[in-house]
């Protein structure tokens, strides 16, 4: 990749596409699945954008002998078919969503029979089924500290594994759709640069599509569109807010990681937004010389470790570039078929849309 770009600058990224689900989701799912185990649930409800969650959920449910039901966001549903079958295999139950099966979701396809969906549509149905369940509990894969905090052995292991070489990252670029691979990539350097011991900076990319930390409020809302969840401060584009359905459907949330929004409000990192297009070119270019073929998701960090390797090469800086590579794409071809073919389209987000979105968020003085 370094050669293609003719870059003096040093790229590394650290894989977790080598799970047994293929993303770095597994780093939560299992911990998840254990306690609630311990505690004696039999069954955990749950939501899932493009799959990778969904995925790693049940198969840590399935090390447990526990039940799995997963409403998937109808958009990647019906694109990624395979992703349900995966889930299905290790026993889990899955519904697009939003589902018949709930209040609010009848609601919805009431009114628009080929809703496409959303993160928080999906959040509201997974919750809803479990408050019905004494026996169910609720997991979410991402936003949560909890979650965040398991998350950071991603960058506990890459601040190893760089000075084994002697490297120490000048920009570090992350994903960020609810923040769990951003935030377990970066909070460990983050630490060691609060420390003085470095000072990358630190980079949130998310889909200009779904731009909740460059175009979002700061302020209270609610993590799901039904308005069950407590009230979180994060960056919001408001919980009524429906993406267009991107191909990076685990970016596709209406708001963002609490512990990413402060860090983001405070100045200690920086954030961009990058159109799928671009994103899916740097993938083309990063299948073709290292081999691996990401998942939508992580394209959008490749995209800007391709744009700082550029700048380095227009200043002839020798800057050290790491990302998180959460997952690889082999359950995405419909996406990359789309890319190759020239029908994928970027989507401009009119600011009109997130006005409206916005003003369903409660005002807490």
């Amino acid at each position: 990749m370094e050669a293609l770009l003719d870059t003096p600058a040093r790229i590394y990224y650290k894989y977790e596409g080598v799970s047994p689900a293929g993303s770095h989701k597994p780093n939560t799912a299992v911990p998840q699945a254990y306690y609630n185990h311990q505690e004696g649930i039999t069954k955990l409800t749950t939501e899932t954008g493009a799959g990778q969650w969904g995925t790693a959920l049940a198969f840590a449910t399935a090390q447990y002998g526990m039940e799995c039901e997963v409403w998937q966001v109808a958009a990647s549903y019906k694109m990624k078919p395979h992703r349900k079958t995966m889930m299905e295999l290790w026993g889990a139950t899955v519904h697009s969503s939003p589902s018949e099966l709930t209040e609010f979701g009848r609601s919805l396809l009431a009114t628009d029979p080929d809703h496409p969906g959303s993160l928080g549509i999906a959040i509201s149905e997974a919750v809803a089924m479990c408050v019905a369940d004494p026996n169910a509990r609720y997991a979410l894969g991402s936003v949560l500290n909890h979650v965040l905090l398991h998350q950071t052995i991603i960058g506990e292991e890459a601040l190893l594994q760089l000075a084994k070489v002697d490297e120490v990252p000048d920009v570090l670029v992350g994903c960020t759709g609810g923040g769990s691979n951003f935030g377990g990539l970066s909070f460990p350097f983050l630490r060691e640069k609060l420390a003085g011991r470095m000072n990358p900076t630190i980079r949130c990319v998310e889909p200009a599509a779904c731009p909740t930390l460059t175009k979002g409020e700061y302020r209270y809302d609610f993590g799901d569109t039904a308005g069950m969840t407590p009230l979180m401060k994060m960056h919001t584009l408001g919980h009524t807010f429906i993406p267009e359905p991107i191909h990076a459907g685990g970016l596709r949330y209406h708001g963002m990681s609490p512990l990413v929004s402060h860090l983001y409000n405070e100045g200690l990192v920086e954030a961009i937004a990058i159109p799928q297009r671009e994103c899916f070119a740097g993938a083309l270019q990063f299948a073709r010389t290292e081999g691996i073929v990401p998942a939508p998701e992580p394209t959008h960090a490749i995209a800007a470790a391709i744009r700082e390797a550029l700048a380095c090469k227009e200043s002839g800086e020798e800057k050290v570039i790491l990302t998180a590579l959460c997952g690889h794409g082999h359950l995405d071809m419909a996406s990359y078929e789309q890319y190759l073919s020239g029908s994928m389209v970027d989507y401009d987000l009119p600011d009109s849309v997130i006005a409206d979105a916005m003003a369903s968020v409660p005002v807490i003085a």
